[in-house]
């Protein structure tokens, strides 16, 4: 019997991933640790702010001190804000419908590693903003996806005591790793990866647009 379903943010409810690109660059290319959009698909996708900043200066050999990654970590967050501003994020196909879909009595969360200030004005326009009984940001574990902290918080905050009755539905081989290994079974969307990097999801789609509630508990039977 499915008891949650359990939605990463970027790359699956809105297509936020170019953006948040643009903005490491504003932040990195200065002090010549820019990178390419191949290297974010391939690397950095997945990462939260926090680890994604570690990343960027240990390709560069360095290390970065807790106060300079704060700092980095703010500025890259008001870059977002702007270009929300400036610009239409959009939800990808069959999110919104998705989310739409699951009864009241179905627990549905938010496990990101998106910044909490970076997601509730786009949850707040989409009109979703009520749909998440629980939602787990970058904020709320030491460390990020993909390491199973996030997801297990998520689950322990909605009260699950057998996650492999929940389902995640992640866009990046990180993201898989991550809920896998707090023992949820995981929907893989070809958002941001082509299938054959997705392959460790227990069931894979092309996009949510055909994935309905009935199919979601046929996952967990």
């Amino acid at each position: 019997m499915l008891n949650a379903v359990i939605f990463d943010f970027d790359g699956i409810i809105v297509d936020s991933e170019p953006m948040h690109y643009r903005a490491f660059c504003k932040i990195l290319e200065p002090l010549g640790m820019g990178f390419s959009w191949d290297d974010y698909c391939s690397i950095y996708i997945g990462y939260d702010d926090r680890d994604a900043f570690r990343e960027a200066f240990k390709a560069q050999g360095e290390k970065i001190c807790h106060q300079d990654l704060k700092q980095m970590i703010a500025e890259k967050a008001e870059v977002f804000q702007q270009l929300i501003a400036n610009g239409e994020l959009n939800p990808l196909p069959g999110a919104i419908e998705l989310i739409e879909s699951i009864p009241a009595r179905l627990p549905v969360a938010l496990c990101s590693g998106a910044l909490r200030q970076d997601i509730d004005p786009i949850i707040g326009n989409l009109g979703i903003a009520d749909a998440f009984n629980v939602i787990v940001t970058a904020e709320d574990t030491k460390k990020s996806k993909p390491d199973p902290a996030p997801y297990r918080l998520a689950c322990q905050k909605l009260g699950l005591k057998d996650p492999s009755t929940a389902i995640a539905i992640e866009d990046t081989p990180l993201g898989i790793v991550s809920a896998k290994g707090a023992g949820l079974k995981v929907l893989a969307v070809t958002n941001s990866y082509d299938r054959e990097y997705l392959l460790e999801a227990d069931a894979v789609t092309d996009s949510l647009e055909n994935v309905s509630r009935s199919s979601l508990e046929d996952m967990v039977i």
